[in-house]
């Protein structure tokens, strides 16, 4: 298996619409972004490319079938090879991972992975109909399945079997706005209080508009090169950004479409097949698990996404990663919900089931040195967010995955200053993040390590 660099990224201006460009030319505007970073002529690039992977969720939004040929030609890359991938929220999250496979495998040494979604296209209604067709159409949607009301379902169970509270959750809203206040990519830029994300308008018990994304209009791109791509990039005139990027791990994980349809498996089942190498090791926290166990948790539940642990633990296992709170510096979170995000921290073994809540206003997953008007009891260890997620920055579905995957080649790269015009959300001397796309109530998911190379 050959190493994999990720070269450069670029993104859109995320917004409610964007009403100026079709759907091509916001995905142009990424793409372009991400060649003039590299500082190469266009004819250049484009002769040095061996083909493209195109991400995005929904066919319905933008009312147009193989909407991925049109991006492919308007980019001026036929006729080189491409396909189309999806895969609901986790669609640029597989993006990113078919490219990766594209080059580690021998097949291209330089491929692009581009993704969008055009959200404004339809009323919000609309949108939310679409996305629910992303449940099981013979057997959630017909009894008015949707997606807020899954996920306030999945957090009340946390809740009821935890304490988690809803002021924990409005936590992470607080921090992920308050993030994005210094993105100017980014969607919604706004400070907001405990205070205000609860007396926001009520969506989903105990879920209200603040604990839940956007729609959104937008795109991403990210090249992606082998050792040998990187000397073609070069020989064209590239100017490829150091420290250079590699991609050292790649996760994923599934789980059934229905919640129903979810095992339970028992304490010995979990510990062999689920638990973290940490966990296994540690003896206090084989007796915490025994003791929830024996209380009545049943794992995954509807409380815990298996699909993000099975991710994870694919991903630690090939980049050599023991303890990922400790040996991550930050991580690119799906934060459709604030729910998910508090859910998604004991998945990726940032702390244990039944701690996320705590997790979430202990101060460890929040950036050094910005208020954020919270009492914090802890030091930051692991920023969870610094571009503010999807909470903040907007999910245009396709998009969104590489979107996070662009901020942490930025983060890894030192250059946040460079693209944001301030040096706020950098973290200081990052050297191995982690970004995680996620789909449905947990379906599929995606987890990627990207590590800065000495």
């Amino acid at each position: 298996m050959r190493p994999v660099f990720a070269v450069s990224g670029g993104v859109s201006k995320f917004a409610k619409a964007r009403p100026d460009k079709t759907f091509q030319a916001v995905i142009k505007e990424a793409y372009d972004y991400a060649i003039e970073d590299l500082g190469i002529d266009f004819p250049a690039f484009t002769s040095a490319v061996d083909g493209s992977v195109a991400s995005y969720f929904s066919d319905h939004f933008s009312r147009q079938l193989m909407a991925g040929i049109m991006a492919q030609d308007y980019l001026g890359l036929c006729p080189k090879p491409s396909h189309r991938v999806e895969g609901g929220g986790a669609t640029g999250g597989l993006c990113l991972q078919e490219a990766w496979k594209s080059i580690a495998s021998g097949h291209m040494d330089v491929c692009v992975a581009y993704g969008f979604e055009t959200m404004s296209h339809v009323e919000t209604w609309k949108g939310n109909e679409f996305i629910a067709l992303a449940s099981d159409v013979s057997w959630d949607y017909p009894v008015g399945g949707f997606y807020s009301g899954y996920y306030a379902m999945m957090v009340t169970r946390h809740m009821k079997e935890f304490g988690t509270t809803v002021e924990q959750m409005a936590a992470v809203s607080v921090k992920n706005h308050i993030n994005a206040y210094y993105n100017p990519y980014a969607q919604k830029r706004h400070r907001y209080t405990i205070q205000d994300v609860r007396e926001s308008p009520m969506v989903a018990w105990p879920l209200t508009r603040l604990d839940i994304c956007v729609m959104s209009d937008g795109a991403a791109s990210v090249i992606l090169a082998s050792e040998e791509g990187l000397r073609r990039l070069e020989g064209a005139g590239a100017r490829i950004p150091r420290p250079l990027v590699r991609v050292t791990g790649i996760g994923r994980g599934t789980d059934a479409m229905r919640m129903s349809d979810r095992p339970h498996v028992d304490y010995d089942t979990f510990m062999r097949d689920y638990a973290t190498e940490s966990e296994r090791g540690s003896d206090e926290t084989r007796r915490y698990y025994k003791k929830l166990w024996d209380h009545g948790t049943r794992y995954p539940g509807v409380h815990s996404f298996r699909a993000g642990r099975t991710a994870g633990n694919m991903a630690y296992k090939h980049a050599g990663i023991h303890d990922p709170l400790q040996e991550l510096d930050f991580i690119e979170l799906h934060d459709a919900y604030t729910s998910s995000e508090l859910q998604t921290y004991e998945d990726m073994g940032l702390c244990r089931y039944g701690e996320g809540g705590s997790f979430a206003v202990s101060g460890k997953a929040f950036m050094p040195g910005l208020d954020y008007g919270l009492e914090l009891p802890e030091a930051p260890e692991c920023p969870v967010n610094p571009s503010g997620g999807l909470i903040a920055c907007g999910h245009p579905v396709g998009a969104t995955g590489l979107m996070q995957a662009v901020f942490a080649i930025w983060q890894l790269q030192g250059s946040v200053k460079k693209h944001f015009g301030d040096e706020t959300l950098q973290v200081k001397n990052a050297r191995r993040g982690a970004i995680h796309s996620h789909a449905g109530t947990g379906t599929y998911v995606t987890i990627s390590i990207l590590e800065r190379e000495e």
